[in-house]
């Protein structure tokens, strides 16, 4: 956990943490102070000690509820950080099996690659050490290949894909 700067199902479960610490305290308190008069009185027979007494009981009862419930916000997260990591290997593949099914040169998988990332022509072609009319070219191919009229569209056909849950590629258009 990283504490208060955390995502916020971390911070829910350090504040669940600290309020059962004060609640455990509390308890004791309570639990401690009618033992104590249960020792000189011998019985609850006043308001005051049957008071204490139910909230004793009510102390320990939240302490309970409230560390089941920070293992549920602590199950969550295992799972939100499951899925996340699923998503990203799964998106991969999925990328992988789109450039496979429009027969892209590696050449075009790099350029489509940077393109999904949001890179633009001049700077592909300067990392590719390559002219930007060369990166344009390809990226017709791209889009050819890919059944789109634009890098939009592009990205638009990944991100469906990413929303729909489903993992085969379309088959491009035309």
């Amino acid at each position: 956990m990283t504490g208060l700067n955390g995502t916020p199902h971390e911070r829910r479960a350090v504040l669940l943490a600290a309020v059962i610490l004060l609640q455990a305290v509390t308890a004791a308190f309570f639990v401690a102070d009618v033992v104590a008069d249960l020792a000189i009185d011998g019985a609850l027979d006043d308001v005051h000690m049957w008071l204490e007494a139910v909230a004793a009981v009510a102390l320990v009862g939240g302490i309970v509820f409230l560390m089941i419930e920070l293992r549920r916000v602590l199950a969550r997260m295992a799972t939100l950080e499951t899925v996340s990591q699923a998503a990203r290997g799964d998106m991969a593949e999925v990328i992988d099996a789109f450039f496979t099914d429009w027969h892209l040169t590696p050449s075009e998988r790099d350029v489509a690659l940077m393109v999904l990332k949001g890179i633009d022509n001049d700077d592909i072609a300067r990392i590719r050490g390559t002219a930007p009319g060369t990166v344009r070219a390809q990226c017709t191919a791209i889009y050819t290949k890919a059944g789109v009229e634009s890098r939009a569209q592009l990205f638009s056909v990944f991100m469906e894909e990413l929303l729909s849950g489903e993992n085969e590629p379309p088959h491009p258009a035309g």
